[in-house]
């Protein structure tokens, strides 16, 4: 009977965060990104039990990143689960070790799974992409991002919805903690697939997810992963109004701004334009951190015509007489 009432209320919860950010309307084809780990099995399991309710159409996608020897049984229980369920799924690997020499692991692995989950939604004429980030992925991805030096945008943690390169990324169990995920299989009976590198302090998130939370919560504040939450949530309206008012504002053509209407705006105007338009460039500001916006305002306020300043991701930004020109090197 508990686990009944547990398994009730997670479906709740998820109800409530589909309702509450729009993330799902009647009719619609969603991509399932499925790794075979609890909290994608856990989505999977709920959004199939929605899908008569909500006239569903949903689509199974699982990539092999094959960096252990083993992952090939993920994509053999995520078929299996995809079966079970009469639903059409897509599988793929990628070979991930031969690409790490161009970057971080963690980096290589989340480009190459978007791109891969883009491939599916573009095949089957899906627009949204459902994935099982969850309310301690939200709490460990703002003290990640703190620890880093991050502004507004990256304390707004991982947004419910999100709109890439044409598609939405949604993010239904982003309000349902791990353990009641947890117990949600186990009402199930399902036995999830786990990746033992999660245990593993070899990325930044493992030792934040294993060390310091486990500490800052004994030590410092029992309920320091809703704290965090919570500042994402703040975080998250505020950058959302502020990106709005600042979209309001034109200040010339696409990659090409009014230098002398940059001086005018506030600063925190001018750096959500300056962000937005190497968004408009590459289509996000990863890599881009506080130090690369304070040189581009010293750019705009103090150096002569012609000067540059080069962005990560070959990106190069050029002091004009009265434009500040966004190009690709």
């Amino acid at each position: 009977m508990l686990y009944r009432s547990r398994s009730s209320l997670i479906k709740e919860k998820l109800i409530h965060t589909i309702k509450q950010n729009r993330l799902i309307t009647t009719g619609e084809k969603l991509v399932i990104g499925v790794s075979g780990g609890p909290d994608s099995v856990a989505l999977l399991y709920l959004l199939n039990s929605l899908k008569e309710k909500l006239d569903l159409e949903l689509h199974v996608a699982h990539l092999d990143h094959m960096l252990r020897k083993d992952s090939y049984k993920d994509s053999a229980f995520v078929e299996t689960l995809a079966k079970r369920f009469d639903l059409p799924i897509t599988l793929a690997k990628i070979n991930l070790k031969a690409l790490l020499d161009k970057g971080s692991t963690e980096e290589i692995a989340r480009n190459a799974r978007l791109g891969f989950l883009f491939q599916v939604a573009n095949k089957i004429g899906a627009k949204k992409i459902a994935l099982g980030h969850n309310f301690d992925d939200q709490a460990e991805t703002v003290l990640m991002r703190i620890l880093r030096g991050s502004g507004l945008y990256g304390l707004s943690g991982i947004l419910p919805k999100r709109d890439i390169s044409g598609y939405q990324i949604i993010r239904p169990l982003i309000e349902i903690t791990r353990k009641e995920i947890e117990a949600f299989l186990r009402s199930k009976k399902i036995t999830p697939r786990i990746d033992k590198t999660n245990l593993e302090d070899l990325y930044m998130r493992n030792k934040i997810r294993n060390r310091l939370l486990p500490l800052l919560k004994k030590e410092y504040n029992t309920n320091i992963q809703k704290v965090l939450v919570n500042l994402a949530q703040s975080s998250g309206a505020d950058y959302d109004y502020l990106t709005k008012s600042a979209q309001s504002i034109v200040l010339g053509k696409k990659n090409k701004l009014s230098v002398a209407k940059l001086v005018k705006l506030h600063p925190a105007m001018r750096r959500l334009i300056l962000r937005q338009a190497i968004i408009d460039l590459q289509g996000s500001t990863r890599r881009i951190d506080f130090q690369h916006i304070k040189e581009l305002e010293d750019l705009i306020f103090n150096r002569p015509v012609n000067s540059i300043v080069d962005l990560p991701k070959r990106i190069c930004v050029i002091k004009k007489k009265k434009l500040l020109c966004f190009l690709h090197k």
